[in-house]
């Protein structure tokens, strides 16, 4: 870490275990992410009046390239926080959360949804279960009963406009699509 760990306690007398606990989330965090610039962290002793036990809460900044990571915890919404130790550990369990999505991010290993191509019904053979479908480009699409999502396969008519995921690899006739959403015969592309 490029800039030395602050920890700050409000409306609470500083706590050497409670600070030791921090450092230890904070050097675990340093470990799975060795590209932490800096770390702020503030423990305060909620200030309104509870009938049970006071609550803490808890603020995790952490600065990263590109990018700042910031965790809070109110302490209205979690009960549990009656405990010091529980709320340091959920803030830096969520810290770690937004950290691995950072580094996925990192990686470019973010998930993307592929979005549904769009084409129509071109020719349909009923009591074999299957049809094809033309494509926007012009290619033809295998489909099977099997794959057409809302009223199904029989709702269908040749012309209607459909959206379709084609799966990985080729079928025995060609490019075959692995979901069919019916859109309807004048639905626009």
């Amino acid at each position: 870490m490029q800039v030395p760990v602050q920890i700050t306690f409000r409306n609470i007398a500083s706590a050497p275990a409670v600070e030791a606990l921090i450092r230890e989330h904070i050097e675990s965090l340093e470990r799975f992410c060795g590209r932490i610039v800096s770390c702020n962290v503030v423990v305060e002793e909620s200030t309104r009046r509870q009938h049970q036990g006071k609550l803490y809460h808890l603020r995790v900044n952490l600065a990263v390239p590109g990018r700042e990571i910031v965790v809070k915890r109110d302490p209205s919404a979690h009960h549990a926080h009656e405990d010091i130790l529980v709320a340091v550990r959920d803030a830096f369990d969520a810290a770690r959360r937004q950290l691995e999505d950072y580094a996925r991010t990192m990686r470019g290993d973010v998930k993307t949804h592929e979005t549904p191509d769009h084409g129509y019904v071109a020719r349909l053979f009923r009591t074999q279960g299957y049809g094809f479908i033309r494509s926007s480009e012009g290619d033809e699409i295998y489909m099977h009963r099997n794959a057409v999502l809302g009223k199904g396969f029989d709702a269908l008519v040749e012309g209607e406009q459909v959206r379709y995921v084609v799966q990985e690899g080729e079928g025995e006739k060609g490019p075959q699509a692995s979901t069919v959403i019916p859109l309807g015969k004048h639905h626009p592309a």
